[in-house]
């Protein structure tokens, strides 16, 4: 997979890209990141990726030929054999969901741009592919937002987890319908005066799986009921 993040901060991806799974997937040749910084295509003396507002108004815009320009400086450094699908992270994108993630992880390539300021000039949507956000809140720029986004697409690639059954039960996967995963326990059996459920402890799968089922139906309907199928958000 290529992938290539355009930044203000491309230092922040650093230490990200070089820990735990992500940094075997690199060092295993299953990711290659490239990190385009985004001055490089500023402006003048300063290198001025940004403007003030038409209109009037506070903060700052980013300009849309400069993101422009990094983009395709991205996609050029790539050379994927498809053409990378354009990504802007903004809080105003379609959510990025477990679905979503799985999507790309189909993708040969794609590049992530990310935000700061007041966020893009309007314009720059005509040249991008989507729009997401991890969430209904904001942050002062996209590089955390495409930390996450990044994690969740590469967990999902063949050979990057060292168990490939990881991904396929677990909370929003299709194997649990899109719902919260049950609850889990580990040793010891009875910690601060809780035990874990006598069920998980007798060995029996069939009463396992059933209690397990029963589990992430409760919790989805205690904690994410939006998730669930219209007749089941009854308690």
């Amino acid at each position: 997979m290529h992938v290539g993040i355009v930044s203000l901060f491309p230092e922040l991806f650093g230490p990200f890209l070089e820990t735990s799974f992500l940094g075997r997937a690199v060092s295993d040749g299953i990711l290659r990141v490239h990190l385009e910084q985004l001055r490089e295509h500023g402006l003048g003396k300063h290198r001025s990726v940004d403007d003030t507002p038409y209109g009037g108004g506070s903060g700052m815009v980013m300009r849309p030929d400069c993101t422009l320009a990094g983009i395709e400086a991205a996609e050029l450094a790539l050379a994927a054999k498809t053409r990378p699908r354009r990504v802007l992270l903004s809080p105003q994108g379609r959510p990025f969901d477990q679905a979503t993630a799985r999507r790309f992880s189909e993708l040969e390539a794609f590049v992530l741009v990310c935000g700061r300021y007041e966020g893009f000039d309007e314009r720059l949507r005509y040249f991008v592919h989507e729009e997401l956000s991890v969430g209904d809140f904001v942050i002062t720029g996209g590089e955390a937002a495409a930390l996450c986004v990044l994690e969740a697409i590469v967990r999902l690639l063949p050979g990057v987890l060292g168990n490939a059954d990881s991904t396929h039960e677990e909370s929003f996967s299709p194997a649990l319908e899109g719902l919260l995963e049950y609850p889990q326990y580990t040793r010891p059996a009875v910690f601060a005066g809780y035990e874990v459920p006598e069920v998980l402890r007798s060995g029996d799968h069939g009463k396992v799986e059933t209690y397990r089922r029963t589990a992430s139906l409760r919790r989805t309907r205690s904690r994410r009921p939006d998730l669930l199928p219209r007749g089941k958000r009854r308690r």
